[in-house]
């Protein structure tokens, strides 16, 4: 939520930016939680120093939590690399700040996009790979049916067609972008 805050630079691309990465964050955490949830709902598990080796018995899952793994990393042609993008922009471009201020921004940002694939690929290397869940005398788990894949669908489709299309989101914003920053600069 960082990159939200920073996005509100007032500058154009910069409040697009955040109203995108809001859009985007609800989207993705509201899907990874979901999976969170239905992956302690099968192993009956909380703790990732327990898990391991999920990702054979339970593919889908896998799979999907690799997906919205990837993006929350901000992958391109997924919608938190357009947000992070135009926030990226909109930091560069304002002219309301100077060259240093906007290189320690930058600097902190870059940090951010640093340490979260550390946390979510050690998270994703301790919750799917490795053998611990395999000498558990209850290891038949049962991956996800067709309900937990279609609310991860109906969930990835709109990431994917805001990554790849993201002026049918920004041509509902614009108007109101330009009326809150005409009344911040008219005051």
């Amino acid at each position: 939520m960082g990159f939200t805050i920073i996005g509100i630079v007032l500058t154009n691309m910069g409040l697009n930016g955040a109203i995108l990465q809001i859009l985007s964050h609800g989207f993705i955490g509201a899907a990874l939680f979901f999976l969170v949830g239905t992956s302690c709902d099968r192993i009956c598990l909380i703790y990732l120093d327990k898990m391991g080796g999920i990702y054979i018995p339970m593919p889908k899952i896998f799979t999907m939590f690799s997906s919205f793994s990837m993006a929350s990393l901000a992958l391109p042609g997924m919608s938190g690399f357009v947000a992070e993008s135009a926030v990226f922009f909109g930091i560069i471009t304002s002219p309301k700040y100077l060259l240093i201020p906007k290189m320690l921004i930058t600097f902190v940002m870059a940090i951010g996009m640093i340490l979260t694939p550390i946390y979510l690929l050690s998270m994703s290397c301790h919750m799917f790979y490795g053998y611990k869940l395999f000498n558990v005398q209850n290891s038949n788990f049962i991956d996800s049916g067709p309900r937990e894949l279609f609310v991860s669908i109906c969930i990835f489709l709109p990431v994917i067609g805001v990554g790849i299309y993201p002026d049918f989101v920004l041509s509902l914003s614009v108007d109101k972008v330009q009326a809150i920053l005409s009344n911040y600069f008219h005051r």
